[in-house]
């Protein structure tokens, strides 16, 4: 678990991922899971979570013409952002992911 900095106070983010299309709706689940995990692990809490579906890419990515888009917002300390962005990166079945702090 990690320690809360002194000062430091939960901010709001908004994360963007897609998935291989290939993922079966229990992996795209269970995905999901290990994110909400990974963000109570730094005193965070999932405010909402939206699967958009299949839908197709704009242009390629990876070889893959589709994948699934998921949506979740959510708040947390600002040092957690480094480990979920690693995990997505490393990640084989996510093909891109973009995540941002809202502003207030």
């Amino acid at each position: 678990m990690a320690e809360q900095a002194i000062g430091q106070e939960a901010r709001e983010y908004e994360l963007v991922y897609i998935i291989q299309p290939e993922m079966d709706e229990s992996g795209i689940l269970s995905l999901n899971e290990r994110v909400a995990q990974m963000i109570g692990n730094h005193s965070g809490e999932v405010l909402t979570t939206e699967m958009w579906g299949r839908r197709t890419l704009a242009y390629p990515i990876k070889r893959n013409f589709e994948g699934h888009y998921v949506m979740q917002r959510f708040t947390m300390l600002p040092d957690g952002t480094e480990e979920i962005e690693r995990f997505l990166r490393l990640n084989e079945d996510v093909i891109r992911y973009l995540m941002f702090r809202r502003s207030a």
